[in-house]
């Protein structure tokens, strides 16, 4: 039964590795947020660069709890930040992303507050070297099942999950080095089908240039996850899947 309260603790989760030259500005947009409730956790991969400095210098305006060490990849430092969050609420903001405005984490928590879901979602922008500048436009749009079988998926810096989801249906698969995000949402969409609330609008400002774009290697690789994440699932991949997806991709800069 979905109990209507004034309390929502959330948890917001940014990994980052050798990011001196993005992490101010995520930070920044983490501070910026009109919600008051927030731990901010930073999982650093073992910085080389003065990342570290940077995220230490706003300890002052921000409790960070930080943790730097070697790992194995960005889900990896997810699942770790996931492992020490304590809200009840958990968001990913990648540290060259930020926030779109001040109001997200508020937008995102009324969103909680109003619906029996577990899952709440919007849109996001791409940007390369110019953040006012956009590139490419995800509208995530409202979510039907049909949907996933042209390989629609949510954007995680724009996810923001009930802690009890990782709870029940588990973290990101670390076999995944590309497309465990993918894996993830349809995992928690179509297998185990929890309740989701979609926020028509921008929630977050997303570097162009992620891990599975990089180079026409790390496509092939994740078009592979792509289906394998249908397989261990227990799921068949759907007819012409990829191409279905890469429609899809399309569509986003038109």
């Amino acid at each position: 039964m979905f109990i209507r309260n004034n309390y929502m603790k959330f948890s917001l989760i940014t990994p980052t590795y050798n990011s001196a030259a993005t992490i101010s500005r995520t930070i920044v947009s983490v501070i910026a947020q009109e919600f008051s409730d927030l731990e901010y956790i930073i999982i650093d991969g073992g910085s080389k660069d003065n990342t570290l400095d940077i995220i230490k210098s706003y300890q002052s305006k921000i409790n960070i709890k930080l943790v730097s060490e070697p790992d194995n990849g960005i889900y990896n430092a997810m699942n770790k930040g996931i492992k020490l969050a304590s809200g009840e609420v958990v968001g990913i903001l990648n540290s060259d992303d930020l926030f779109f405005d001040n109001s997200i984490l508020n937008l995102v928590s009324e969103s909680f507050f109003d619906n029996k879901i577990d899952i709440v979602y919007g849109d996001i922008e791409y940007f390369s070297s110019d953040i006012d500048k956009t590139n490419r436009y995800w509208k995530t749009g409202e979510y039907r099942e049909r949907k996933l079988n042209n390989g629609w998926t949510i954007p995680h810096p724009a996810l923001f999950i009930r802690r009890r989801v990782y709870d029940q249906a588990g973290l990101y698969r670390e076999d995944f080095r590309v497309a465990a995000d993918y894996e993830f949402i349809l995992r928690i969409l179509k297998k185990h089908r929890f309740d989701l609330k979609y926020i028509p609008r921008v929630l977050v400002k997303m570097y162009s240039g992620g891990t599975s774009g990089r180079d026409l290697r790390q496509r092939k690789r994740g078009w592979q996850e792509l289906k394998k994440a249908w397989l261990v699932n227990d799921f068949k991949p759907p007819f012409l899947f990829i191409f279905r997806r890469i429609i899809l991709k399309i569509k986003q800069f038109v």
